[in-house]
C-alpha cells in the first residue's frame, strides 16, 4: 500500500478534523487571491473614472458614481479581505499544527506499545538504535509534512481552481497560455518525485545506521574508554555519517532540479500573458483593469508552485519516514495477549513442562524437557552455559513459544492463559536487572500500584537494601541514574529482588541474580531467599552451585536434557557429573 494510503487509513480518526483544517485552508486561499483583484478594480476605477466597473451598477445592483466613494469601497472591501485572510490563516495553523502533533503523538504511542508486544526473536534482528530512529526521528519527518507540506498541497490546487475561473471569466484566451505550463510543472514534479522515493528510503535507512551506532556506542562507553578504542569509534561514526551524508547528497543533487525546471515553464507562461495580454488591452481587446488583474493573478498562480519543489522534498522524506513507522506497526505480532484470565493471589504456581523442546535458528536448546513442579517447592536448574537454563525461564514468560510441547501453570497451558496474567504472578530477578531513572523508591515499587511506604521499607528490609539505602543523603527519595548507573551491582540486585517480594508473586524466578555480585551480596540474596521463597514456587537458574545448595530439587541441564536431579547432597553422594562440577567450583580434590 502506498504510504500516504497507510497514513490516511492511519488517520482515520480524524477525518472530521482533516476535512475542516482543509475548509479553512480554502477559505484562506480565496481570500489571499481576492487582493490582486481589487488592485485590478482600483487600477480600473482610477484609469476610468464614472466608466469603471463599479460605477456600472454591479455592486449589489447598485452603481457608485464618484471616483472617491469607489475608491473608500475598495478600501474597506481590502480591510474585509485581509482580516478574512489573516482569520482563517489563524484557523488553518491551529488546526492542520493541532493535527500534526495529534497524529504524531497517536502514532508514537501505538508504535512504541505494539513493539513491547513483539517477542524477543523480533529483536535479534534489529538494531536499538534502528529502533529508537524510527520511534523518533521518523515520526517527527511525518509531523513536520503534516505541519506545511499539506497546507501548501491544499493551496496550489485551490489557487490552480480559483485563479482559473476568473481567468476564463475576464479572457478565455489567456487563459488557456497562461495555464498552458501547469500540467507540465505539475508532470516535472510527479516525475522528480519518483525518483526521490528510492533516494529518500536510502536516506532514512542510512539515518537508522548513524542512530544505531551512537546508542551502542553510548552504552558502552566505560569498556570504549577501557580499551583506548576512541578514536576507533570515532572512525566509525565518520564512516556511517558518511554514509548518511552521501546519501543525502545523492537525493539532494536530484531535487535541487526541481525548482529551476519549474521556473522555466513558469517563465514561458508569465511573459505569454503579459505579452499577449498587452497587446490585446493596447487593442482594445481587453480592459486596463482587467489586464492588471491578470498579470497579478498569473504570478500568484504559477510562482507558488516554485514550492512544489520544497514540497515534493518534504513529502517523499515524509513517505519514506511513515513507510517505516507505520511498517512497524503492522510487524505481526507473535504471542497472542489474550486467553484465559487469572488472579495471582488464587494461584498456587504448579509447572509442568511436558516435552518441551526450543532451538534459537538450527541450534536445539531444549529438547524433550519434561518435568513437575508442586506449588512451593524451590527449584534449582544448574549447568554450563548454553546448556538451556535461561532459555527453559524464557519459555515460562513467554518471550518465547516452545517449537514443540507445552508448559503447564496450575493445570492451564500457559498459551491458554491471559499474557499480563501469567506475568502478574511472576517475579522475576534477572542478571543485569532494569532500573528506571527514578527514585529508589519507585523503582521498588515498579508495577506495582498504589504501594505504601510501609510495603516498600519491608520488602527493602526482606532484600536486605535497607542498610544501604538509609546510608543514601536521600535515602527512599535517591534517584538511581539512567539503568541505576548510580548504584553498585550488588545494590542494583538487591532493589531487583526487593521489587520481585513487593510484587508478591505465586511464583518467583531469580535468573543467574548471584552471578555477578560479591560473595557479600550472594549471601544476602541467600538469607533474603530462605525468607521470601516460604510458600512460593521458587525457580533459581544459577552458574555457582553454592547459590541453589538448600533448593529442594536441583537439575543439572547439559545440551537441553536433565542428566541429574535431586537434592545437593544426593547429588554429591551420586559422584556424577554434578559432584564434579562441584569439586571443580569449590577446588575440592577427587
Amino acid at each position: 500500500m502506498h504510504p500516504l494510503k497507510m497514513l490516511l487509513a492511519y488517520a482515520s480518526a480524524y477525518r472530521a478534523q482533516i476535512r475542516l483544517a482543509t475548509l479553512y485552508t480554502v477559505l484562506n486561499k480565496f481570500f489571499d487571491i481576492l487582493p490582486e483583484v481589487l488592485i485590478g478594480a482600483a487600477v480600473d476605477v482610477v484609469v476610468r473614472g464614472d466608466q469603471s466597473f463599479l460605477a456600472r451598477k454591479v455592486l449589489l445592483g447598485f452603481g457608485i458614481s464618484d471616483t472617491w466613494q469607489q475608491l473608500l469601497v475598495l478600501g474597506s472591501l481590502n480591510v474585509l479581505v485581509w482580516c478574512g485572510e489573516s482569520f482563517f490563516e489563524y484557523l488553518l495553523e491551529l488546526k492542520w499544527r493541532g493535527l500534526a502533533q495529534d497524529i504524531q503523538h497517536d502514532l508514537r504511542l501505538d508504535s512504541y506499545q505494539h513493539v513491547q508486544k513483539l517477542s524477543l526473536s523480533f529483536f535479534e534482528n534489529q538494531r536499538t538504535g534502528a529502533l529508537m530512529s524510527v520511534l523518533n526521528d521518523d515520526i517527527n519527518q511525518m509531523e513536520r509534512f503534516l505541519n506545511g507540506g499539506a497546507t501548501q498541497i491544499i493551496q496550489v490546487l485551490c489557487s490552480s481552481v480559483m485563479i482559473s475561473a476568473v481567468f476564463f471569466a475576464l479572457q478565455p484566451g489567456i487563459a488557456l497560455i497562461a495555464l498552458l505550463p501547469i500540467p507540465l510543472i505539475l508532470f516535472g514534479a510527479f516525475w522528480f518525485q519518483k525518483r526521490l522515493a528510492p533516494r529518500y528510503a536510502e536516506v532514512r535507512e542510512a539515518a537508522g545506521d548513524v542512530s544505531a551506532r551512537l546508542n551502542n556506542n553510548l552504552l558502552g562507553l566505560a569498556t570504549i574508554k577501557a580499551f583506548a578504542t576512541e578514536a576507533l569509534e570515532a572512525e566509525h561514526i565518520r564512516e556511517a555519517s558518511d554514509r548518511y551524508r552521501s546519501a543525502n547528497a545523492r537525493a539532494i543533487r536530484f531535487s535541487s532540479a526541481i525548482t529551476p525546471v519549474i521556473r522555466m515553464a513558469i517563465l514561458a507562461g508569465f511573459t505569454a500573458t503579459l505579452v499577449y495580454g498587452g497587446w490585446l488591452t493596447l487593442h482594445g481587446g481587453l480592459e486596463v483593469g482587467a489586464y492588471s488583474v491578470l498579470v497579478f493573478l498569473t504570478q500568484r498562480l504559477l510562482w507558488p508552485m516554485t514550492r512544489l519543489a520544497e514540497v515534493a522534498d518534504m513529502y517523499q522524506r515524509s513517505m519514506a519516514s511513515t513507510q517505516r513507522a507505520l511498517g512497524l506497526l503492522e510487524t505481526p505480532i507473535g504471542i497472542a495477549y489474550e486467553g484465559q484470565h487469572l488472579r495471582p493471589e488464587q494461584a498456587r504456581a504448579a509447572l509442568q513442562f511436558e516435552g518441551v523442546n526450543f532451538a534459537y535458528a538450527e541450534t536445539p536448546t531444549l529438547q524433550d524437557l519434561t518435568l513437575s513442579i508442586a506449588p512451593g517447592q524451590t527449584v534449582a536448574f544448574v549447568g554450563s552455559t548454553g546448556s538451556g537454563k535461561s532459555t527453559l525461564v524464557k519459555l515460562l514468560l513467554r518471550f518465547y513459544e516452545p517449537q514443540q510441547g507445552r508448559i503447564l501453570f496450575d493445570g492451564i497451558a500457559i498459551a491458554e492463559l491471559n499474557l499480563q496474567d501469567l506475568r502478574r504472578c511472576i517475579g522475576y530477578v534477572a542478571q543485569d536487572s532494569f532500573l528506571t531513572d527514578g527514585t529508589i523508591a519507585e523503582n521498588i515499587a515498579y508495577g506495582v500500584d498504589g504501594a505504601s511506604e510501609a510495603q516498600i521499607l519491608e520488602a527493602a528490609r526482606l532484600s536486605e537494601s535497607l542498610e544501604f539505602i538509609e546510608r543514601l543523603p536521600l535515602g527512599f527519595a535517591t534517584r538511581v541514574g539512567e539503568r541505576g548507573q548510580k548504584l553498585s551491582g550488588g545494590q542494583r540486585q538487591r532493589l531487583a529482588l526487593a521489587r520481585a517480594i513487593l510484587k508478591n508473586p505465586p511464583l518467583l524466578i531469580l535468573d543467574e541474580a548471584t552471578s555477578a555480585v560479591d560473595n557479600e551480596t550472594e549471601a544476602a540474596i541467600q538469607r533474603s531467599l530462605a525468607v521470601v521463597s516460604q510458600g512460593r514456587t521458587t525457580l533459581i537458574i544459577a552458574h555457582r552451585l553454592s547459590t541453589v545448595r538448600q533448593a529442594d530439587c536441583i537439575h543439572l541441564l547439559e545440551r537441553g536434557r536433565i542428566i541429574e536431579s535431586g537434592r545437593h547432597e544426593d547429588l554429591l553422594a551420586r559422584g556424577g557429573a554434578y559432584a564434579a562440577l562441584w569439586r571443580l567450583q569449590t577446588g575440592e580434590q577427587a
